[in-house]
């Protein structure tokens, strides 16, 4: 596969929760469930063929293996992610190896006292998680259960056939070469054309699957890694513009310039001088062009305090 998430807190099989302050970040998909909570400012999402805005207080869930992208809409959106595995419920409840969720927006089918329900929850899952106090595991995997068991009866879905398993199998698959070739490939001049001839595929066919797959043609998404290359470059502090122009795939200046102005407001000149921070070294994951950040325990444990404070402020209004 393409990238996988790693655990941030190593001590519970199954289970990950983490705060993420995030600006771009790379399409990317993992074997597990991922709910994903924005706390403050909006967030953009690319997936399975559709592009969504999330604002503070909603929620997404991501189907295992399910490609999924983030940019943040005006400011860095800050969003808790709880990550779990099929394996923690799939002796009581086998048929989670083969559940599909069909809409990612938990906000669409949940009411608003049980979105506040399940908010609080969250909260207390990852208070639980931070303080990792004795029976702690217990805690947080009986509040998985809880929740998961209230999106399965909200949510449409349907329990995936072994062709349709397979199927989605070398989805996956090409997926992964897909997002290998960008990655390799996007500082160059390159083309659809030569992935689909990789892959023995026609270019109508490789267009829609890009599409369909990322919520995205193939030239928007090449453009966004383009982009991401050289906000990285200009945030580590490289000064050159015509350098970082090259180095990041942008074969004409004019074209980099109005690029900066379109996603940014300013040009390169004006950014490099104020760029967005560059990524420390608390990570779940990185890729070579995502521009997020992470936290350690201990500021976690300060921004669960700062948002649930937040939360209960919200509803006193």
């Amino acid at each position: 596969m393409h990238e996988l998430e790693i655990i941030r807190y190593p001590q519970t099989d199954g289970l990950c929760m983490f705060f993420d302050t995030i600006d771009y970040r790379t399409a990317h998909f993992h074997p597990e469930w991922e709910i994903l909570l924005v706390l403050e400012n909006p967030l953009l999402i690319h997936t399975a063929g559709e592009e969504m805005t999330l604002s503070p207080g909603e929620m997404v869930l991501f189907n295992p293996w399910q490609a999924h992208e983030f940019h943040r809409v005006e400011e860095s959106c800050t969003s808790l992610f709880l990550q779990l595995s099929t394996e923690l419920f799939s002796m009581a409840f086998p048929k989670i190896e083969h559940l599909i969720m069909e809409d990612s927006r938990l906000t669409a089918w949940l009411h608003k006292q049980e979105q506040e329900e399940i908010i609080g929850l969250l909260f207390h899952m990852m208070d639980v998680y931070l303080k990792e106090e004795d029976g702690y595991e217990l805690d947080c995997i009986s509040g998985s259960a809880e929740l998961f068991r209230r999106i399965y009866l909200s949510v449409p879905h349907h329990v995936q056939t072994d062709k349709e398993l397979m199927q989605n199998k070398k989805r996956t698959q090409r997926l992964s070469r897909f997002l290998k070739f960008v990655d390799e490939n996007y500082m160059f001049k390159i083309k659809l054309a030569d992935f689909a001839k990789q892959e023995d595929m026609s270019l109508a066919y490789m267009s829609v699957f890009v599409r369909k797959e990322l919520g995205q043609t193939f030239q928007e998404y090449v453009n966004s890694v383009r982009f991401n290359a050289a906000c990285k470059m200009m945030a580590a502090g490289e000064s050159s513009m015509q350098t970082i122009c090259l180095e990041s795939g942008f074969s004409d200046y004019r074209y980099f310039s109005n690029e900066f102005r379109r996603r940014k407001g300013v040009t390169p000149e004006q950014y490099s001088r104020n760029p967005d921070p560059s990524p420390d070294a608390q990570k779940t994951h990185q890729s070579l062009h995502s521009l997020e950040r992470f936290y350690s325990r201990a500021r976690s444990e300060e921004l669960l305090r700062e948002y649930c404070e937040k939360m209960q402020q919200d509803r006193a209004i």
